[in-house]
């Protein structure tokens, strides 16, 4: 195949051309500060607004609801961080899962050393929190539920909706990182007892650097940065314009292409998952057969290395990864892998492949082929 084959989409997706085209202006004539009154100013402000309302329709949630960020990580700390600040006079407890993106782990270890206390909730072997340990360590201190909507490098769905119906009454509030999941799933935060919720741009075919945090109409976060009075005073720092209104066009055609997409990746998702497992021997799908991402293959193959798979998968013009893009290259074995209970033997041969819109069949079948030869000579090398 004579282009390269993009199976890494869980670590950033392409920018569509519609959502190029929408941004084009933005970065050449369009350029003046929505902050200011004149008229090149106020009809930046327009399009910010009109992002705004498009990134809402998707989640079926008011448009005042939603703040933009520079991303995943700002979204999830801000949430964090902004709860912890906003109830530490009723409490400093923090329930999160062990499987979450270091965006939250990270940001709870940093509130451990501020006095918080946190607790990490186990998962299955699927990856799923146990909602019955989450049911026994809520307490009348909880300030802070966070689990994510979907994992970045497994896949598995959390029972999210369960979660916010558990939540009902209680005064912590409910944060889910979405970053993977939104643009792919149905999230209705409104509806599903959400008070916060974290996305990205990139993970939908909108630009890098942007992203956007959904609160809870009523919930007055802190502002996370702080100067002039952008986002209605809680996120300071002038607008990237054309990367939001690239956000905006991004999450609308997610949303009108959404069931369409579902159908299409599932099937491919399906298919390759079937051929490895009836093609290669000795290997593991990880993650929830049922309960995942549309487009998520993670697979372990035994005495095999997953870093040295995805360099020769390379060669062979196909991009996937050993985990997380954002973990890459850590000699560590991945703590999501580690929490589902597999040993460092499976663990070290997985591999993470993750399909698009515009992924294909033909793509699929050939990148099954060629692993295939792949994981025989690895294996092959591992015996002399």
């Amino acid at each position: 195949m004579d282009k390269k084959i993009y199976l890494d989409h869980a670590a950033t997706t392409k920018i569509s051309d519609d959502v190029l085209e929408s941004m084009m202006p933005y970065l050449k004539e369009r350029f003046g500060n929505p902050s200011s009154i004149y008229d090149m100013g106020a009809d930046n402000n327009s399009a910010l607004q009109n992002a705004r309302q498009q990134i809402a329709n998707v989640l079926s949630c008011a448009p005042e609801s939603i703040f933009f960020t520079s991303g995943g990580t700002e979204s999830d700390n801000w949430a964090v961080k902004g709860s912890a600040e906003l109830q530490k006079s009723r409490g400093r407890h923090i329930i999160t899962s062990r499987l979450e993106h270091h965006a939250i782990l990270h940001t709870c270890e940093y509130l451990e050393e501020k006095g918080y206390e946190v607790t990490y909730l186990d998962v299955d072997e699927l990856g799923i929190v146990k909602l019955d340990q989450l049911e026994r360590a809520l307490r009348p201190d909880t300030i802070l539920v966070s689990v994510m909507s979907a994992n970045n490098e497994i896949g598995t769905l959390q029972p999210i909706r369960q979660i916010g119906r558990m939540l009902k009454g209680h005064p912590a509030f409910f944060h889910t990182d979405a970053v993977q999941a939104f643009g792919q799933i149905p999230i209705y935060p409104e509806e599903w007892g959400i008070d916060l919720l974290s996305a990205s741009s990139h993970k939908f075919h909108g630009p890098k650097g942007c992203g956007f945090l959904y609160v809870k109409k009523n919930l007055a976060l802190p502002s996370f940065l702080h100067g002039g009075r952008q986002e209605s005073g809680r996120r300071a720092g002038t607008e990237n314009v054309a990367a939001i209104v690239g956000m905006g066009k991004a999450a609308e055609l997610a949303g009108k292409n959404m069931n369409r997409n579902l159908h299409h990746i599932v099937g491919l998702r399906d298919h390759m998952i079937h051929r490895i497992e009836k093609e290669i021997p000795y290997t593991h799908l990880n993650g929830s057969r049922n309960h995942r991402l549309p487009g998520n293959v993670n697979i372990s193959f035994l005495d095999t290395d997953g870093e040295t798979l995805v360099l020769m998968m390379d060669i062979e013009g196909v991009c996937c990864s050993s985990g997380s893009a954002c973990t890459s290259g850590q000699a560590s074995p991945s703590h999501v892998l580690e929490s589902i209970g597999l040993e460092p033997e499976i663990s070290k041969g997985a591999l993470r492949f993750t399909l698009g819109s515009d992924t294909t069949r033909e793509e699929i079948d050939y990148t099954v082929d060629h692993l295939k030869d792949i994981v025989k000579s690895v294996r092959s090398m591992a015996k002399e």
